[in-house]
């Protein structure tokens, strides 16, 4: 994995979301940087907690990963969107406890519609996971009905 200028992303998300919220005990903790292209970029290791075969990630959190990094890449963009659809490949496994690299970007955009894509990449490079997904963005209002 080689490392780029990164920029921290600060998203203003809830602080108990189960993908990025600090106080979320039991969440991923993910923190978010930014590179010269808007995609967003995520180092992180998994515990132990987050397996499903022995050894790996459980494919639930697999695509939990994903989404999150696609939805940071909305955010980049000032879009606060929800996902209506989401695609996932699983190329290979993820292994818990290691480095490994999520990256997100939002390719296009229509109207409310964004596209995104994102991939889990090892320290070698290898694509590990990608998705592709739909976004519907919403008015910010509505977060504040969803607390």
């Amino acid at each position: 994995m080689k490392t780029k200028t990164l920029t921290p992303f600060s998203h203003g998300a809830p602080h108990h979301c189960f993908g990025c919220g600090e106080t979320n005990h039991s969440g991923l903790r993910l923190k978010f940087f930014v590179d010269q292209q808007k995609q967003v970029v995520c180092n992180t290791r998994l515990a132990p907690r987050f397996a499903g075969p022995p050894g790996h990630a459980h494919g639930g959190i697999i695509a939990t990963l994903l989404d999150e990094a696609m939805s940071k890449s909305n955010r980049v963009h000032d879009v606060v969107a929800m996902t209506r659809q989401m695609e996932v490949e699983y190329l290979r496994p993820v292994p818990l406890g290691v480095p490994i690299m999520l990256i997100g970007r939002r390719t296009s955009h229509d109207g409310h519609k964004n596209y995104c894509e994102a991939e889990i990449v090892n320290q070698k490079g290898a694509v590990l996971a990608r998705s592709k997904a739909l976004f519907i963005a919403v008015d910010r209002r509505i977060l504040k009905l969803l607390r």
